[in-house]
């Protein structure tokens, strides 16, 4: 089948302090009508820019100095347009439609969605206002938007992000463009959403033969959804092959080196995620060798000695970038595998109880009007109740908005319940008064989500470490601070050396190790971590993952681990929480809930999240789940998943089920099971 688009050699340059720095050096890809395609690598392997540059989106600094771009249907060279010029705006939009990662910032706040939908087939289509507007109806309802009549004239604010990604498809589909680039479409999404949007991507490419780019750094994505995988390294791709082939048989050292770093929902329990050391090279100072040298674990010293090794085929459509032969790459990973493999280090689990919560209940007011009386309240925990033992991990998921931060914050004290009891070491804690929790911040310690956001640039390492040392007078003098502080860091594998530097010159995975440094400093029993790993690349979230594994090994710590990736909280915890719009729905061991999921809503979730396995992915049958988590001002009666429940019943709109014991601690809150 000939190619719809047919990218060779792309070749882009940015100026920064007077330097050049190659972002991408030489990428080449082809789509054919109906194929979905992956683009896997870590942040900055030039996925994005690529895409981008194909699309003569590239602004001054940055300039694409080389490459051939072919669309099916046009003779020229799609980069020799003028990028403001007539041509290419038929190009960008009409035939080649992109959605972005954040739709917040790629709609305009102040035009409703449908003009914005309507404006973009005004653009590329001759029709009428009228015409335009209906065939923006049409779209909206092909994305599934419901009442899209009357939502036409929202703002993009009042849709959840869910729906404002959907608006984003919608216009990037207005046009009927032939090939949909899905830059990190998803990434911000839940996983039942991400799901809902993947399927509609498929439906696309399988019913109006458009070709669809999904530019990821999720190797389970991709494992699902695409017919042929690029993997990019350093701004070039260094293998390409069909979907089956890249995760049965991959060739390259960095692929083998990315799958082995990604959890999976299959794995064995105490299975060690195996990180990519070191970092990318520096796009400024590119070696003449390969860029991988440095990090590879098959490398040979002649592979320094080599140029920059070019795309070779080894099989039917599978091409490697890689100096060493299929038997070479065979006799390294048969002799890599025959050391010692690791395990995951032994933790001590007591009996005794680190915390209890017991019907924890959280509302806030909802205020309107001039004299801003209280017109309603938002429902956030609705009488939550579980354990955590000395040495375990509790794994809280959930959707988007079903109260995990809330439950993380109350736990902190840093709201105060409005009803309930949080027993910590057997004293409560939820209403006492501020001054009396000085030795629970020691006790309790909280590790966020962005490690750059949560550090003060200002502060060197060593006193964001040492902080807590300082609050709680824990070291007599300068020179015990000094000791614990360079002690802090060598248990999160940094260099005290680093100490006097700031958090910008430390990478994403440093910044994180500086964060679980401070919480560890005061020497707590229970450190929580909500969604710690989610802005990290797939090879920092292995060493990450490692560390908190072994820290809780050697200091017999609790943790409580908010996260979305059911996969790394399947990996972690030893108990699980699941939660919906405020409720526990459902509460197990981490064998017992992945292998015999209880509720409708935990059989979806799990049900949602593709494993990095095509062959498996085949035989999963994904359970469809519409609409989006419910807004906790219109709570619906009875239980709060009836409205979305494929299994719902007269009973479950009405009364709402509390948590019942199924055997050995496995906890469900449904009216399945005989929750009253």
């Amino acid at each position: 089948m000939e190619n719809l688009l047919q990218v060779e050699g792309i070749k882009t340059d940015f100026i920064t302090t007077g330097k050049r720095v190659e972002a991408v050096v030489n990428a080449s890809f082809d789509l054919k009508r109906g194929e979905i395609i992956g683009i896997v690598g870590e942040s900055g392997s030039g996925k994005s820019v690529t895409m981008l540059s194909v699309l003569k989106l590239i602004n001054p600094p940055g300039r694409v100095v080389g490459g051939d771009v072919r669309l099916a249907g046009i003779e020229e060279n799609i980069l020799s347009f003028d990028s403001k010029g007539e041509k290419m705006r038929n190009v960008r939009g009409g035939r080649i439609g992109m959605i972005f990662q954040e739709p917040m910032t790629s709609l305009n706040p102040v035009l409703t969605v449908g003009y914005q939908i309507a404006e973009t087939i005004l653009t590329h289509k001759k029709c009428s206002k009228a015409e335009a507007k209906q065939k923006a109806i049409e779209m909206m309802k092909a994305v599934r938007i419901p009442d899209a009549e009357r939502r036409y004239n929202a703002y993009p604010q009042e849709f959840s992000g869910g729906m404002r990604q959907r608006i984003m498809i919608a216009i990037a589909l207005a046009a009927d463009p032939d090939v949909l680039i899905a830059d990190e479409a998803t990434t911000a999404l839940d996983v039942t959403i991400q799901a809902q949007l993947l399927e509609m991507l498929k439906e696309l490419a399988q019913t109006r033969g458009v070709a669809v780019i999904i530019v990821t750094h999720n190797m389970g994505i991709v494992a699902r959804y695409a017919d042929r995988i690029y993997v990019m390294y350093s701004g070039s791709v260094v293998e390409t092959a069909e979907t089956d082939v890249i995760f049965g048989c991959p060739e390259h050292p960095y692929t083998r080196g990315l799958l082995a770093a990604i959890p999976r929902l299959n794995d064995a329990k105490d299975r060690v995620l195996v990180p990519i050391d070191g970092l990318l090279p520096d796009a400024s100072n590119r070696a003449p060798y390969c860029a991988f040298y440095e990090r590879c674990l098959y490398r040979k010293n002649s592979c320094a000695k080599m140029p920059i090794p070019k795309l070779t085929g080894i099989g039917t459509n599978h091409f490697v970038a890689c100096h060493l032969t299929v038997a070479e790459r065979a006799a390294r990973q048969a002799e890599l595998l025959e050391r010692e493999q690791r395990k995951t280090p032994k933790k001590q689990i007591r009996e005794e109880t680190c915390i209890e919560v017991r019907n924890l209940t959280k509302r806030f007011a909802v205020r309107a009007g001039l004299l801003q009386k209280t017109v309603g309240y938002v429902h956030a925990l609705e009488k939550v109740s579980f354990a955590i033992r000395r040495g375990e991990t509790l794994g809280v998921v959930g959707e988007s908005g079903c109260g995990k931060s809330t439950l993380a914050r109350l736990i902190m004290r840093v709201y105060a319940p409005d009803e309930g009891e949080i027993l910590f070491h057997g004293r409560d804690i939820a209403h006492e008064k501020e001054r009396n929790l000085k030795d629970v911040r020691r006790e309790v310690a909280m590790v966020f989500q962005d490690p750059y956001s949560s550090l003060d640039p200002r502060q060197t390492a060593e006193s964001i470490v040492g902080e807590a040392l300082k609050i709680h007078h824990l070291c007599p003098d300068k020179e015990a601070y000094g000791k614990r502080v360079s002690e802090l860091f060598r248990l999160v594998e940094l260099d005290p050396e680093l100490r006097k530097r700031v958090p910008h010159e430390f990478s994403g995975g440093q910044r994180q190790r500086l964060g679980i440094a401070r919480a560890l400093a005061a020497s707590p029993t229970l450190i929580i971590f909500d969604e710690p790993i989610s802005a990290l690349d797939v090879s920092v979230q292995a060493q990450i993952i490692n560390l908190l594994e072994k820290l809780q090994a050697q200091l017999g710590v609790s943790y409580m681990f908010i996260a979305h990736d059911l996969a790394v909280v399947r990996h972690i915890s030893d108990r699980i929480l699941v939660m919906y719009l405020g409720q526990a729905v459902e509460i197990a061991s981490c064998e017992k809930l992945y292998e015999m999921p209880l509720h409708p809503y935990t059989q979806a979730l799990l049900s949602s999240v593709p494993t990095a396995d095509p062959v498996l992915e085949r035989t999963r049958q994904p359970l469809k789940l519409g609409g989006e988590i419910p807004s906790v001002l219109k709570r619906p009666k009875g239980c709060p998943f009836s409205d979305r429940c494929p299994k719902a019943m007269e009973c479950c709109h009405i009364l709402s089920p509390e948590l019942v014991d199924m055997g050995e601690g496995h906890m469900v809150a449904c009216h399945l099971y005989g929750g009253k």
